[in-house]
Formats: structure tokens, sequence, C-alpha cells
């Protein structure tokens, strides 16, 4: 795949800008945490405000860029608006101004425009790459992904022990414009743009309803996510406060746990041969609901604690990766081109919907109660949620020949 030019320089692009997100990642709870003492509360609605514009956006966003056909102009735009927003953080710090409203403020806009950015992003990809040659690349990209991880997030901690969260973030800000420089480079011949008696914003969602595998692979995800939030937005926090994990060590957990994502990039082509698409679907959802099954369990002194939180994100990446490019697949082979970011927009819509009210549920559950407690509850909910995968109309899912 990487002697395709436009896919190369494509690669080379969202791998840059993968690991300048994952920088951001732990670096913005962690400063919010660190130092401006955010808590659960304030970090569960941070999640969320980077999470709503799915909610608003999505199905707009699908349409309009169906009704113009421009999807690598808007990933453009996007890219440029989130270097903007992220270089504005520590440029606050700099200057004595930042506070918890500013991460708030940024959260919005880099969500707004992360919805944009993916929205567009899997059209733009099928336009270079179809059948089979799509999950080959699509694995590379989890691939890429899940090797930014383990050097991002491990990195990213330390960053922020040794010189403080707004280096990270200006290495995230500096990713979105190499995003923007590879993005300008290519020439893929996209689908042409949609007829206006297909633009309808709700053309998407229709067609998702009419398809029996996409709309329950929808419905796991949601509940999923929704139960998955909840522990995303504390995670941090709890190994912070709960566990007693200093910053290094917090990044090298999850930065060495995302291995878990190389190792699922790798093997997915295996495990698809011998289960079918929509079994290794299933197999990646249930898989990433018992990593999150393993972070309350985390007991002991720190360095026992961080064992049992690195095996956690181990397994639950290793999940996440696996079903991603099993959904991937799935709307790939399943979607008309003349829909596919509306029907995307519709998905995120739902499916990126739930996250912030799972975050918030979270944060406000991690006050009222216990981290620990919330973070097994998530497990149980995320769990309840991937079995809907196992539903005969996915189980049997294969895929296609290349036509």
């Amino acid at each position: 795949m990487l002697r395709h030019r436009d896919f190369r320089r494509f690669f080379i692009g969202q791998s840059a800008s993968m690991l300048g997100d994952q920088f951001s990642d732990i670096a913005i709870p962690l400063a919010a945490i660190l130092l401006l003492g955010a808590g659960s509360v304030e970090l569960g609605l941070l999640t969320a405000l980077g999470l709503v514009p799915s909610i608003f956006l999505s199905l707009p966003a699908g349409s309009l860029i169906d009704r113009t056909g421009k999807r690598r102009e808007w990933m453009l735009t996007a890219d440029a608006a989130r270097a903007l927003a992220i270089l504005s953080l520590p440029l606050a710090f700099f200057l004595g101004a930042l506070n918890l409203m500013h991460f708030y403020f940024v959260a919005l806009i880099v969500g707004a425009f992360d919805v944009i950015f993916f929205v567009a992003y899997q059209p733009l990809l099928v336009s270079m790459v179809r059948g089979r040659d799509y999950l080959a690349a699509n694995s590379l990209l989890s691939g890429s992904r899940a090797i930014s991880q383990v050097v991002g997030l491990s990195a990213g901690g330390a960053l922020v022990a040794a010189l403080t969260a707004p280096v990270a973030l200006l290495i995230n800000a500096f990713s979105f414009v190499l995003s923007g420089v590879q993005l300008a480079r290519i020439r893929p011949v996209e689908a042409p743009p949609a007829g206006t008696d297909e633009s309808r914003l709700r053309a998407g969602l229709h067609w998702i309803l009419g398809n029996q595998v996409v709309k329950w692979l929808l419905l796991s995800s949601a509940v999923v996510n929704l139960f998955a939030y909840m522990g995303t937005a504390i995670l941090i926090l709890y190994a912070t406060r709960t566990l007693g994990l200093g910053p290094a060590l917090i990044g090298a957990v999850f930065g060495f746990g995302a291995l878990g994502g190389v190792a699922g990039a790798a093997t997915f082509g295996m495990m698809q041969k011998r289960l079918g698409l929509g079994l290794s679907a299933a197999a990646g959802a249930l898989t990433l609901a018992g990593g999150l099954a393993v972070y309350p369990m985390a007991l002991g002194g720190q360095h026992q604690a961080a064992g049992i939180m690195l095996i956690g994100a181990l397994v639950s990446r290793v999940g996440i990766v696996w079903a991603d490019i099993a959904l991937g697949a799935v709307l790939a082979q399943e979607v008309p081109d003349a829909l596919r970011a509306r029907v995307g927009g519709a998905y995120r819509t739902i499916n990126y919907g739930v996250r912030p009210v799972g975050a918030v549920l979270g944060g406000l559950l991690g006050a009222a109660t216990d981290l620990r407690a919330t973070l097994a509850l998530s497990a149980l909910g995320a769990i309840s949620g991937a079995a809907l995968r196992l539903r005969k109309p996915i189980r049997h899912l294969k895929l296609a020949d290349p036509t």
C-alpha cells in the first residue's frame, strides 16, 4: 500500500496527526489536574465538551460534504482550525492567562472540527483504495495509530513531568500542520457531489435503519461508548488520586498499553480469515469491554497497581483496533458512494453523541460515589453493549470479494 503515492502521503500525514493527538490526550487532562486542580466533575465536563459537537454537527456536516464533494478541502480546513485552537493553550500558559474556561473552549472548537475531519475521512480513504485493499490500508493506519499511542502517551507523560504540558500541546498543534501539508499534496479521484434529491440530512440515518447489519452495529457501538466514556472521563484522575501514580508512570502505563493496538492491527487480518468479518467485529467489542473490567481491579502498591492498569490498557487497545478495522470494512463494503459522508455523519451523531453523556455521568458518579465503583459500572455496561454484536445479522457477515 505504501507504493501508492496518494495513500503514502495520506498515511504520513495521518500518522503525524495521530502522534500529536496522543500527546494532547494525556497532556490536557494532566494539565487541568496538576496546574488548575481539576476534579472528576471538571474532567467529565472537559471530556464531554470535546464530544458534544458530534451530536449537532455530524448530520449537517455529512450532508454538506456529500453535497459539495470536496472532502479533502474540508479536511484541510479542519487541520488548520485545530492547530490554531491547540496553539492557543500554550500561548495562554506562557502569558499567565490559562484557566479552565479556556480548556473548555478549546475542547469545543477542536471537537467541532474533529467532526468535519472524520466525517470526510472515510469517504476520502475509500476514494483512494477499495475492496480488500481498503482492509489492508485501514489495518496499516490502525497499526500506525497504535504505534503513535505507544510513543505519544509515553512521551506525553514524560514531557508533562519534565517540561510541563504546554510543550506537549505545541507538538500537537504542529502535527495538524504536518497533516494538512500532506493532504494538500494528494489528488484522489473523489466521488461526485450528491444530487439535490439525495442531499437530505436524514438520508444517512434512513439508510442505516434499513440495513440490519449497520443498524445493530450502531446500537452496539452506542451502548459500548456510553459506558466506556463513563470510565474514560475519570481514568487519569483515578490513576493520579486513587492509585497515586505520577505523570511519567501514567504515561508509561498507557503508552506501553498501546502496544495492544499494534498487536490488534497485526492480527486482525488473520482473525478475520478465521472468524469472518462479523464475528471479528464482535470479538473486538468484547475484548475492549474486557480490558475496561481490569482497571477497577488495580490494587496494591504503585508498581503493582500500574502493572494491573497496563494489562487493562493492553487488552482494551487490542479490542479497539479490532473493532475499528472491522467497522471500517463493513461501512466500506455496505454503504453506497453517494451516501458515505451522510451515513458516516449519522453514525457519528449517535455513536459519538452518547459519549459526552457518558463522560458527564462518569464525572458525577465519580464525585458522588467512588472512582473504582464507577469504573466497574463502566465495564459492565460496555460488556452488555458488546454482546449485541453476537446477533445473527452481524455474526454471519463475511468480507465481500472485490468487484
